[in-house]
């Protein structure tokens, strides 16, 4: 079984800017959506995935990742509710760990988030200058719910 454990954060200031090491373009939209689970079609960069993902709150969470062709995913993404989810991951190394940091296009414009993944929950990491309040348990800033509540109508 696959276990996530990924700790989600904003950011008080641009600074991570200068470190990061790659950027992958990403659109990926939800197939379906229970009260247990999400199934989602991803196509990141020149690779694409289908995605199982509990719908558990925190930190933790059951997570099934399945590589498929691309041309799969632009078929999938075809069935999948609207909007989209657009967003530019950057990859800033951090005192030994790797924030993936999401910059959302489209009907999230404006939303930056920083995501950790850690190997075990009770690990302790340092926190870089730029990085902000914690918002792993707020659903908000799930990509899930901001295909239903698109960050451009929280204001």
């Amino acid at each position: 079984m696959g276990t996530e454990i990924e700790r989600k954060f904003l950011l008080s200031d641009d600074g991570w800017r200068g470190g990061v090491n790659r950027s992958l373009n990403i659109v990926q939209g939800y197939l379906a959506n229970t009260d247990l689970a999400s199934i989602r079609v991803r196509i990141c960069g020149p690779a694409a995935s289908l995605n199982i993902k509990s719908m558990t709150l925190g930190a933790v969470r059951s997570e099934f990742d399945f590589p498929i062709p691309v041309p799969d995913a632009r078929a999938l993404l075809e069935l999948c509710e609207r909007p989209f989810i657009e967003k530019t991951r950057h990859e800033v190394a951090w005192a030994g760990n790797v924030f993936e940091i999401d910059e959302f296009l489209g009907e999230n414009h404006g939303l930056v988030v920083a995501e950790l993944e850690l190997a075990d929950i009770s690990l302790d990491f340092a926190r870089p200058p730029w990085l902000g309040r914690e918002v792993t348990d707020d659903p908000r800033y799930y990509n899930i719910n901001l295909v239903t509540l698109p960050f451009r109508l929280w204001r």
